[in-house]
Formats: C-alpha cells, structure tokens, sequence
C-alpha cells in the first residue's frame, strides 16, 4: 500500500507501540517512521523486537514489556521524557462459550486485552504530551456478536467504553478506539489453516464488501486517529461494514 503521509507527518514525534514488533503494530510502525517519526516498540519476544527494529532503521528502539506486569509497562515509559502517540495491540486471551470456559479462560480477554490497554494508559501519563493521541484496540465483535464468545465480546464493547470515558478524563488529550473485523495477516496466519478458512470465509460473507481487510488498511485508520486533531471518545470500525449486516 503506498504510504498517504507527507514525509514530516511525524517528524519530532515519539510513538510507543506496543505488540508493534509485528502484524498491525509493525505496520503502523512503518508508517510512521515513513513520516518521519520515531517508534518505540514493545512487546515479548527479543527476536520478534529486535528483526523489527533492524527493518525500521534508526528511527525505531525496543524494550520488553509484558502488558500483564505493570512493572515492564512503567519500566517502559520511565525512560522516555515525552509520548505523542500510542496503540497496543499486544494480548493473548482464550474464547469460547459461557458453557465451555472456566472463569478463568473467561475472563482472560479482560485481563489481557482491556486492563492490559488501561495498564498502559496510566503508565503513560506521566509524559503524554498536551495534544497526545491514544488509540485503544477493540474489535468489531463488541458491535456484532460472532459465535460463542460472549466475554470476548463484552470485552471489545468494554474497551470502546473505555476509550470514550479516558476521552473526557484526558481531555485535550485525544483518546479513540478501533475496531476492525477479520484482518488478512499475522495473526490468523499462526492459526491452522482450516480454522483460518473457515473464519475469512465467514467474514467474507457477512461484510457488506464482500473481501477481508488488510494489515496496512487497519494501520491507515489508526494514523487517522493518532494525526486528526479534533477526532476523540470515537470508534472506528474498519470492518468492511461487517458491523451493519
């Protein structure tokens, strides 16, 4: 996808993106610095960061956080003097059906997907800059129910709420969600192709457009959200109208 942005877009602005070592972070990431921006990457695995880094040049660095160990997310941030933007996609959850799951595996798409996002809003704020942007990662399933996975989904709804609340508690620092539907990338390809199948071929149908979305689709919306000054407590759902049918 060739890049929209102007060459400066980003220029003396500092991006935390965190899960940004691969899939839709890594692609924001390139955006980014294509932008002129400088990229802070977090996440898990050394390998992971440290290829990631090495494709973006000198304009990006990396640390290891565990969005689950307020520690690593407050190490992070203690070392940066300033934060303009930041989006996390990094989180591992399990789901399934009310009937099927433990409390536990239930419960795993909030402690890791939301209070892993509010962990890293609240270790961020004390170098947010006054006209920051923050984009939290939800999904188009807290709009449209898919399948048995009723927490899951109350997750994703949870973090739109969150991001509309943070919105008017931050303000003027500007707090957005996105939401996107079946994504054509990283994360489905670690998954057994006949799973993968069945869940595009589902989505395919179920959109109003007809094809899956792609990892530089969804990054494109969040550059929105990160540049757009008057955009805040909104959702975007990048979802191919899936959330309408």
């Amino acid at each position: 996808m060739k890049s929209f942005l102007a060459a400066d877009a980003f220029l003396n602005r500092t991006v935390v993106l965190i899960g940004g070592g691969s899939g839709i972070g890594f692609a924001v990431a390139k955006m980014v610095v294509s932008g002129g921006g400088r990229v802070v990457l977090g996440g898990r695995r050394v390998d992971t960061l440290t290829e990631a880094a090495a494709k973006l040049g000198t304009s990006a660095t990396w640390q290891i956080v565990d969005t689950a160990n307020q520690s690593t997310v407050e190490a992070l941030f203690a070392q940066l003097d300033s934060v303009d933007a930041i989006f996390t996609t990094a989180a591992t959850y399990i789901t399934g059906s009310l009937r099927e799951l433990s409390l536990e595996d239930a419960a795993s798409p909030f402690d890791s997907k939301f209070w892993g996002q509010y962990r890293v809003v609240k270790a961020a704020l004390p170098v947010l800059t006054e006209d920051a942007s923050v984009v939290l990662m939800a999904g188009a399933a807290g709009a449209r129910p898919a399948g048995a996975a009723s927490a899951y989904v109350a997750a994703n709804a949870a973090i739109e709420g969150l991001a509309r609340g943070l919105a008017v508690e931050l303000a003027p620092v500007r707090v957005n969600a996105i939401s996107p539907g079946t994504v054509d990338g990283n994360l489905w390809n670690r998954r057994p192709q006949p799973v993968r199948q069945a869940a595009f071929d589902h989505f395919v149908d179920a959109s109003l457009i007809g094809r899956l979305a792609q990892e530089d689709e969804i990054a494109s919306a969040v550059i929105y959200l990160f540049l757009n000054g008057v955009t805040t407590g909104s959702t975007l759902y990048p979802d191919g109208g899936y959330s309408l049918r």
